[in-house]
């Protein structure tokens, strides 16, 4: 007669739960990508004559944190419609990290409104902040958009509709491109129309392929994957000559190509832009990469390897455009 197992009885250890060491591994890759807006700045200053605006390395760690709280919701979006293309497609989807990202993003758009707030100054103490005073600027009344847009795709995330973020959020995104091209620049409206669109297909890029290994994850590694996985991979395609073409025209606006080679390595943009630049190439590899072997590999789901990578990848180019907005921007000789 077999006696019953007590769990240890054999006097070994019991084995790590796997889950742990890929929550410790999120938590190291997070914090060493908030290293790159907080200590970027003095980095890409150093030695180019320029004079950081108060308060930079922070606010590029609030424009961090203000686009991965976008890119999240919208790529769970995106991708649940995916799935529901997939035939065969398994009803379990993973759980919704879109009420933890539209806190993030209430919380550093409420940071970065404090900061409109003072007049672009990093306030000390509450007295220093004009709160009635944002709705006399346009950039107080973006920034104000943003937070009640955040809070509002919370609701709708907690909601039985979260369909319904998409609304909040492309005001986010509407807002977003607004206050990055203000009113004195040349061409406002065309910068605005390139940023939006540049941004909204970031997001989707990497949010969606995040949500979309996830999605995987609790699939457990069914035919249906491979599906999704290519359907996905079909639609970045799209996404990432649009970004392609976005980026390399925004750039062009703001250094013109006779002095751009210049600019890229003796400005702290051009140097921020290059190693973006550089980054998205290799992100683009990554993705060919994982598109091969969805196509030539007898087992799709090989690769879910050069994608996870990926997302690696895409989580420092978010850190380098929150930095990219809060260095100044190279004057146009």
């Amino acid at each position: 007669m077999t006696r019953p197992s007590l769990g240890v009885s054999d006097g070994s250890a019991p084995r790590p739960r796997p889950g742990v060491g890929r929550a410790v591994a999120v938590l190291v890759l997070v914090a060493l990508a908030a290293l790159i807006p907080l200590l970027g700045p003095s980095a890409a200053l150093r030695g180019t004559g320029e004079a950081a605006a108060p308060g930079t390395a922070g606010i590029g760690l609030l424009r961090t944190v203000l686009f991965a709280a976008l890119c999240v919701p919208l790529g769970e979006l995106f991708v649940n419609r995916l799935a529901r293309h997939v035939p065969g497609a398994p009803p379990a989807m993973p759980r919704s990290w879109a009420p933890y990202a539209a806190g993030a993003g209430f919380v550093a758009a409420l940071g970065l409104a404090s900061v409109v707030s003072t007049g672009n100054l990093v306030p000390h103490s509450p007295s220093d902040l004009d709160v009635g005073g944002l709705y006399a600027s346009r950039d107080g009344k973006l920034a104000l958009l943003q937070v009640n847009a955040f809070a509002v795709t919370g609701l709708c995330a907690l909601s039985r509709r979260p369909a319904t973020q998409v609304w909040p959020l492309a005001a986010v995104v509407v807002a977003e491109a607004l206050r990055a091209h203000p009113t004195t620049e040349h061409g406002p409206l065309l910068g605005s129309g390139l940023t939006l669109v540049h941004l909204a297909c970031a997001s989707l890029w990497a949010g969606g392929l995040l949500h979309a290994l996830r999605t995987l994850r609790g699939w457990g590694g069914t035919e249906t994957g491979g599906a999704l996985l290519g359907l996905y991979a079909r639609v970045a395609a799209v996404l990432l000559a649009a970004i392609t073409a976005t980026g390399v025209w925004s750039s062009l606006r703001r250094m013109p190509s006779d002095t751009i080679l210049e600019q890229l390595t003796e400005t702290a943009y051009g140097r921020a832009l290059l190693a973006k630049v550089i980054l998205v190439a290799a992100v683009a590899a990554l993705a060919l990469w994982a598109r091969i072997r969805l196509r030539r590999a007898a087992d799709p789901l090989t690769a879910c390897s050069p994608a996870r990578a990926e997302v690696v990848a895409l989580g420092v180019v978010v850190a380098l455009s929150g930095l990219l907005t809060a260095l100044p921007v190279p004057i146009r000789w």
